[in-house]
């Protein structure tokens, strides 16, 4: 049985003329421990999609599955890490990590929900910056925190949504890194969003294209079948990588021309 399973799924925001199709017949199956990628471009709704895997919102049509029970709603067994970090600023690195593990074990005794907290932070190099609050704190180490708090909870899935978008690249390549560690680490199941070709390629077992809106859907899936652990520098010279890469962006691009020549000809503009 598959972790996660979406069919048919499919999304729209607005009302009657404003109505428009986001996401549109979205069919993905996620094995267990497997790291997927979704690729596509800004604000062709890869956030929306991650937000119906975590129960955040609901399709208007299909069905998304894990385990083979419906996802309703949110679940402590889906940690999710955002791309703007989402910290509480008044609360130290350490409160912002033990807020989620008191919300998800309240029967555990406290001296066991304690040493959970101080071990994750160790887990994400944090264990010195526990009394910081995230003001005091860089980009990268706030995302840390952000990841922190999702493993702090033991969940089954982690859902990345662009995780490293907002970072500069030093600290982005420092982050994959650990972010990789961690999955060999703790054997997770995770669906990272990216509009980066190259870390989907380091990271993920399989890379699936979204397409261009209205309407996205997903595009025909690359397998990363490359050893572990994957070296950023090897990779740009690995000629299978470079395959990878090839193939998702030219199918993106090639969306993305067709999408708006199909717009050209239906309002009679050049392209």
């Amino acid at each position: 049985m598959a972790k996660l399973e979406l069919k048919g799924v499919s999304k729209s925001y607005g009302e009657g003329s404003q109505k428009r199709k986001v996401l549109a017949d979205i069919n993905l199956t996620i094995e267990d421990r497997e790291i997927v990628a979704i690729v596509g471009y800004s604000g062709v709704g890869k956030t929306t999609l991650i937000s119906l895997i975590a129960g955040l919102i609901q399709p208007d049509e299909g069905t998304i599955t894990m385990d083979g029970k419906p996802i309703t709603g949110p679940g402590r067994d889906r940690g999710v890490v955002f791309q703007n970090y989402a910290l509480l600023p008044w609360l130290t690195t350490y409160q912002n990590v033990a807020l989620a593990v008191d919300e998800a074990f309240p029967e555990v005794p406290a001296d066991k929900r304690k040493a959970r907290v101080a071990e994750t932070l160790a887990l994400v190099n944090l264990s010195a910056a526990h009394h910081k609050r995230p003001k005091e704190l860089s980009g990268g180490m706030r995302q840390r925190v952000s990841i922190a708090r999702a493993l702090a909870m033991d969940p089954e899935v982690l859902l990345l949504d662009e995780p490293f978008g907002a970072l500069d690249a030093l600290t982005r390549g420092t982050l994959q890194k650990e972010v990789e560690n961690i999955f060999r680490r703790e054997k997770k199941t995770m669906v990272m969003i990216t509009n980066d070709v190259e870390e989907a390629v380091l990271l993920a077992d399989r890379i699936v294209p979204l397409s261009v809106g209205p309407g996205a859907t997903l595009g025909p899936e690359v397998a990363v079948d490359l050893p572990r652990p994957r070296d950023k520098k090897a990779l740009a010279t690995c000629l299978d990588a470079k395959r990878m890469r090839v193939q998702v962006i030219d199918y993106l691009l090639k969306e993305a021309s067709d999408k708006r020549a199909a717009r050209a000809l239906k309002t009679g503009q050049a392209v």
